[in-house]
């Protein structure tokens, strides 16, 4: 069996099928996503705060990285696997060169993700030229959440929208395939998704992408405290872990979620 390639998730939004994705740091919850037919899993560096309980995602490491995703590149045969590239670890091009070559080449993933719009052009051509491919990420950035003064939605007034849409057609020309799209509100999310050729992943913005993220522990209602607004508990609503993961896909895929509850 091979896995899920880019190629793949193109013709997906080409086709308007919606791409299902979620968080996973290990092999048995790797296993579980795909039997329930997820199809691209996030090693994200939201790891930090659900499994190792810091406060931000800013003291993840990339040896962290690299661990847990060959732990669930190991849990699955058929999802395409993505790796977050933590906080620093791509400061400059010779630093992001080496850290994206260890994800792929020890952890085993299938693209590097980071975060930024223009700023980060160059070094997302640079890892692309060199045959590492690139998942952008804009909106919410949760790597700059002290700069930007804490998790609040981004995009709200046309000048941060026309900004965004810049900074994605922007990365899209450096060479970025992918783009996940945080906490914006949903017709700008359109409009960003419509803008660019690339699959547009949201998370917390709307229905209308190419497809729906969620950190794992959110959606099965297991993170403490409060959850994300944009967030659901599948397991209250299905009783059952496997469920739970069945629902958010099938939900994902028939457009289901996220709701008008779920969006700003």
């Amino acid at each position: 069996m091979s896995r899920l390639n880019l190629t793949n998730l193109r013709k997906m939004k080409s086709e308007q099928n919606k791409i299902a994705m979620l968080t996973a740091y290990d092999a048995s919850f790797a296993y579980a996503l795909e039997q329930a037919g997820i199809d691209v899993i996030l090693v994200g560096d939201s790891l930090g705060m659900v499994i190792q309980g810091q406060e931000s995602t800013l003291p993840v490491t990339v040896e962290d990285m690299i661990y847990h995703t060959r732990n669930v590149i190991r849990g699955c045969e058929t999802v395409f696997v993505i790796a977050d590239m933590p906080f620093m670890s791509y400061g400059n091009t010779e630093q992001a060169i080496n850290n994206a070559a260890r994800l792929m080449a020890e952890g085993g993933a299938q693209m590097v993700k980071l975060e930024g719009g223009a700023i980060v052009a160059d070094t997302i051509k640079q890892l692309t030229q060199r045959g590492i491919p690139v998942c952008a990420h804009l909106g919410l950035l949760p790597q700059s959440v002290h700069r930007l003064g804490g998790y609040r939605v981004q995009g709200r007034d046309e000048e941060g929208a026309q900004q965004l849409i810049s900074d994605a057609q922007t990365i899209e020309q450096a060479g970025a395939d992918l783009l996940v799209l945080e906490c914006v509100p949903a017709d700008l999310a359109e409009r960003v998704t419509a803008a660019v050729d690339i699959p547009v992943i949201g998370i917390g913005a709307g229905a209308n992408c190419d497809g729906q993220v969620l950190v794992l522990y959110d959606m099965l209602g297991l993170t403490p405290g409060k959850r994300p607004r944009f967030s659901h508990d599948f397991l209250a609503e299905t009783g059952a872990i496997p469920a739970a993961i069945t629902k958010y896909v099938q939900d994902v895929k028939s457009g289901q979620f996220p709701t008008l509850e779920q969006q700003y």
